[in-house]
C-alpha cells in the first residue's frame, strides 16, 4: 500500500513540524509516507480567485505527483478540500476528470485517515493542558470532519478540552479573503480571539495551519501566551514521539 504525505504550501514552507508529527504517529500503525517531491500547491489560491485556468495547471501537476498513491494524507482541511473541486475544474475534460474523481475518493485529512481508515482514536497520548479547539470551515463544511478529532482528542490523557464559544465561525482568514478584505479579515480573527480568551484554555488546536496561523498571529499581537498546535503534533507529543 503506497501512502503519500501531501504536504501543503504552509506545510511545506511555514510548518514542517506539522508534517514531521503526521509521519511519527502514522508510523506507529505500519503506515510509511511517501514524499513525491513533484508536489506543489493545489491551486486553491488561483480557483477562489477566479483563476481556474492557472487553478487547472496546478490541478495537473498534483494529479501526476500523486497518480500511483494508493492514499493521500493532508495536515490540511482546506487543500484536501481543493482536491474535491478538481472533478468541476476538468469537468469538459473526460480524460483529466476521471484522474480528478480517482484522486478525489482516494484523498484523507490527516484526522478522516487516522480514525475512519485505520480505525484508530487513541494513540496512547497524555497531555495534561487545558484545550479548546477552532474547527476550520473547509473541514467541517466541505469534507464533514466533526466527530474524528474529537474522538482523537477525548482519548488523551490529561486533556481538559473546553469548547469554544461560536467555535464553527470563521477565523476571517480565507486566503486571498485576508488580502483583498484586510478590515473585515481582520475583524474576524479578532472576535476569534476573543472567544479563545474566553475559554482560559493554554492550547488551541486545529487541522489547518492557515486558520491556525492567523489566529496565533492576532494572539502574538496581542501578547497572549495561548499556545496553537495542529492536532498531529499534539498526539505526537503527548505520545513521545516528538
Amino acid at each position: 500500500m503506497k501512502v503519500s504525505l501531501f504536504i501543503t504550501c504552509l506545510g511545506d514552507a511555514i510548518y514542517p513540524r506539522v508534517g514531521e508529527a503526521m509521519v511519527r504517529v502514522l508510523a506507529q500503525y505500519g503506515v510509511s509516507l511517501e514524499f513525491p517531491k513533484t508536489q506543489t500547491c493545489c491551486g486553491q489560491p488561483a480557483f477562489n480567485s477566479g483563476y481556474w485556468q492557472e487553478a487547472r495547471a496546478s490541478a495537473k501537476t498534483i494529479l501526476d505527483a500523486f497518480e500511483d498513491s494508493d492514499f493521500v494524507i493532508s495536515p490540511s482541511g482546506s487543500c484536501t478540500g481543493m482536491i474535491h473541486h478538481y472533478p468541476k475544474l476538468f469537468e469538459s475534460d473526460p480524460v483529466q476528470l476521471a484522474r480528478a474523481e480517482r484522486l478525489r475518493d482516494k484523498s484523507y485529512e490527516f484526522t478522516q485517515f487516522l480514525v475512519n481508515v485505520l480505525g484508530v482514536t487513541d494513540v496512547g497520548a497524555s497531555f495534561p493542558h487545558k484545550v479548546t479547539y477552532h474547527p476550520s470551515c473547509h473541514g467541517t463544511r466541505l469534507l464533514g470532519v466533526k466527530n474524528e478529532p474529537m474522538a482523537l482528542m477525548s482519548n488523551v490523557r490529561g486533556l481538559e478540552f473546553v469548547p469554544l464559544p461560536f467555535a464553527e465561525d470563521c477565523c476571517g482568514f480565507g486566503g486571498t479573503f485576508a488580502v483583498k478584505m484586510a478590515d473585515i479579515s481582520g475583524a474576524m480573527v479578532s472576535e476569534k480571539v476573543d472567544h479563545v480568551k474566553e475559554t482560559e484554555a493554554e492550547v488551541l488546536v486545529g487541522l489547518d495551519m492557515a486558520c491556525l496561523m492567523n489566529i496565533a498571529g492576532n494572539l502574538r499581537y496581542r501578547g497572549e501566551q495561548v499556545r496553537v498546535m495542529h492536532l498531529a503534533e499534539v498526539l505526537a507529543e503527548g505520545a513521545g514521539l516528538a
